[in-house]
């Protein structure tokens, strides 16, 4: 079969960066007075989730050390629902892989899976639901909300993936996480999140949040810091500017996407459904675009530890990412989620060779040499990319793109695998 060739090209994002975390962080605790909220002596829990957040080991301990400097007596808790196998080690563990330990963040890190049921929430029509929350959480003077803001990857709303979704399903641990998901499909994503989290914010227990939103090339582009009155109504308006920022595929119909590195450090669902078109979610409509009619997944990332959650939204894979999948973990994650659908092994293959041919040979047709490609290393990184001699002449006339490589063939090792995805400005 004759593949086509491609070319690396750049792309070009409006990416603001903040060149001083720590500081920025510090002005912002005191923009908000957190002196006046938070008493010496007191303890307050830091959360820190299971995803692939840039500069979140920095942005912890930058949280920690101003309140140390206050007297207060901060510690971080594991904030990922069922990640980590669902078990008290396995969440710690994930957090060490983002370089959160005690030593590296200057607090205690106290893991558990025993939630508190905090009370419930009356909704017409079915019995209350509970509101649970993370016992070491519940047990604190005061509980800080720290995350990254942006698109979910279940659904659209006023409020997605960020600080209000963490107090509910993050620090709901198992337990609460998989109600919640049950709930969903009653009542909505976004109107279960805003509930449950109003009625968390409404218990006292949130000192304040902090915000982070990155930029298209995986940096912390602004971090804001909000008091628990202000929360609902400032995380709306950061994950607006967000969307603004998020990285995108520069053009919308694919016949072929092949992604190197799927994994739950680059999405909860392996790859960002925003980016790749595809949600696969329950009671909630598939996107218009892109229309990507063939996704390729070569390796799942170290930092998953076998969970391969979302592989089921591509349709073909490699014998070596399939040998990795860790079932305990991926099936906890999918059971938890009520989302089975997401996991499912694609079609697999030894080689990447022969997986393009087989997926070129399923595009109707178009001949293989002329499909439109596109191979990217993760849907966290679309900066540079390669793209196939058929989408050439339109990125030559893209405002952002940059061709920056000559065409060539795909270049595979000898054993039939392409060679790795080397970025120059990573």
């Amino acid at each position: 079969m004759t593949l086509p060739k491609m070319a690396r090209v750049r792309q070009h994002f409006d990416a603001p960066v903040l060149p001083d975390l720590p500081k920025s962080i510090h002005e912002e605790l005191d923009r908000i007075n957190v002196t006046s909220i938070v008493r010496p002596r007191e303890t307050v829990a830091i959360t820190a989730g299971s995803r692939g957040v840039a500069n979140i080991a920095t942005a912890v301990k930058a949280v920690v050390d101003y309140l140390n400097g206050i007297g207060a007596k901060p510690f971080v808790v594991p904030a990922m629902g069922s990640h980590g196998g669902a078990t008290a080690e396995g969440q710690r563990t994930v957090l060490e892989h983002y370089g959160i330990t005690e030593d590296t963040v200057g607090a205690p890190v106290k893991a558990s899976m025993d939630v508190v049921k905090l009370g419930s929430l009356q909704q017409a029509g079915t019995e209350d639901l509970p509101v649970f929350m993370d016992r070491f959480t519940a047990e604190a003077d005061h509980v800080v909300p720290l995350n990254r803001i942006k698109a979910h990857t279940d659904f659209n709303g006023s409020i997605e993936s960020g600080l209000m979704k963490m107090m509910v399903i993050g620090l709901g641990k198992q337990q609460g996480a998989n109600f919640y998901h049950r709930a969903f499909f009653q009542y909505g994503f976004e109107h279960v999140i805003t509930a449950a989290g109003s009625f968390i914010l409404d218990t006292g227990k949130i000192a304040f949040g902090l915000g982070l939103i990155e930029n298209a090339h995986e940096d912390t582009a602004k971090v804001v810091a909000m008091t628990a009155n202000n929360l609902l109504q400032t995380e709306r308006q950061l994950l607006v500017e967000s969307k603004s920022m998020m990285g995108k595929l520069p053009f919308d119909e694919l016949d072929l996407l092949i992604v190197d590195w799927s994994g739950k450090n680059i999405s909860g669902t392996g790859m960002d459904t925003n980016i790749i078109g595809r949600m696969m979610q329950n009671f909630e409509p598939e996107p218009l675009k892109p229309a990507i009619l063939r996704i390729f997944v070569r390796d799942l990332t170290e930092e998953s530890d076998g969970n391969a959650t979302g592989i089921g939204l591509a349709d073909f894979t490699t014998t070596r990412l399939v040998d990795k999948i860790d079932r305990h973990s991926t099936y906890m994650n999918g059971i938890t989620a009520l989302g089975p659908q997401k996991s499912k092994i694609p079609f697999y293959y030894d080689t990447d060779k022969e997986v393009i041919e087989v997926a070129l040979d399923t595009i109707g047709l178009t001949k293989p040499e002329n499909a439109r490609v596109i191979r990217i290393e993760s849907t966290l990184r679309l900066t540079e990319l390669d793209i196939s001699e058929a989408l050439l002449e339109d990125a030559q006339l893209h405002s952002s793109l940059e061709v920056i490589g000559e065409t060539t063939p795909f270049e595979f090792d000898t054993t039939g695998n392409l060679l790795p995805f080397s970025m120059e400005t990573h």
